[in-house]
C-alpha cells in the first residue's frame, strides 16, 4: 500500500500538483451519532489519499463499491489505512464489526460517474442496518 500511494504522489508532485491527505475518524459516537465516520461523507480529487483514524477501538474500514478501475480495500481491526483515491467515483464503505448498525460512508473523487450503483449498494446495505437507516442516503444526497 504505501508504494502505491507514495508512487501516486511522486507522479502528481512531478507534474506540480500536491495530493491532499483527508482523515476519517472511526469513532464510536460521533456527530452522526453512534458507530460512525468522521466524516460520513467526504469529497476529495482524484490522487488525494484517506487515511482512516482508529480513534475508538475495534473498528476497521472495508470498500463495498468503488469506481472502476480503483481498488478495493480492507482494513484489519484497529488498523489506521492509507486509501490511494486512483478513479472518479463514488466509494462506499463499512465497518465489518458495525455494519448492522449502519457504520458507513461514501467518498465522491471528482465527477460522480458510478451514482446509480452507489445508490444501489446504498439501498442493499440500508436494508441489513438495524438503526442508522438514513445514514448512507444522506451522505449520497450530498453528491454533487
Amino acid at each position: 500500500m504505501y508504494k502505491l500511494v507514495s508512487a501516486v504522489t511522486l507522479a502528481l508532485f512531478s507534474l506540480g500538483v500536491s495530493a491532499a491527505e483527508h482523515q476519517v475518524k472511526m469513532v464510536n459516537n460521533g456527530k452522526d451519532g453512534m458507530m460512525s465516520f468522521e466524516p460520513t461523507f467526504l469529497k476529495a480529487e482524484k490522487g488525494d489519499t484517506v487515511k482512516f483514524i482508529k480513534a475508538d477501538a475495534a473498528h476497521n474500514t472495508a470498500s463495498t463499491l468503488v469506481p472502476a478501475g480503483a481498488k478495493e480495500w480492507k482494513g484489519k481491526m484497529d488498523e489506521e489505512i492509507v486509501v490511494p483515491l486512483t478513479q472518479d467515483g463514488v466509494y462506499v464503505y463499512v465497518c465489518d464489526p458495525h455494519k448492522t448498525m449502519g457504520m458507513a460512508g461514501v467518498i465522491q473523487v471528482g465527477k460522480p460517474t458510478n451514482l446509480d450503483a452507489a445508490k444501489a449498494e446504498a439501498d442493499k446495505l440500508s436494508k441489513s442496518f438495524v438503526m442508522n437507516k438514513d445514514r448512507l442516503s444522506k451522505a449520497l444526497a450530498q453528491v454533487k
